[in-house]
């Protein structure tokens, strides 16, 4: 073989490793990135839950103060 066959056949090997171990590496990394979005998208349910659960919380607190309010501007005592 000649040499200049030589290191046509190098380069090209060194090529398909670099193509195939850059396609590899960039396989993992969209992989991993779907997983950070999964788990983003349930500690967003999480917060979402957590969330309504404070506003259904806040609604009856602001229902209690307003009875409470009308039992005291009607001259009713509270319990």
């Amino acid at each position: 073989m000649s040499t200049t066959s030589k290191v046509v056949l190098g380069i090209s090997l060194a090529l398909t490793l670099a193509t195939v171990t850059g396609v590899h590496t960039k396989q993992n990394w969209d992989r991993a990135k779907l997983r950070e979005g999964v788990l983003r998208d349930l500690e967003r349910q999480e917060r979402k839950k957590e969330n309504l659960r404070q506003l259904e919380e806040q609604i009856s607190l602001t229902r209690e103060l307003e009875a409470e309010r009308r039992r005291t501007a009607a001259g009713t005592p509270g319990p």
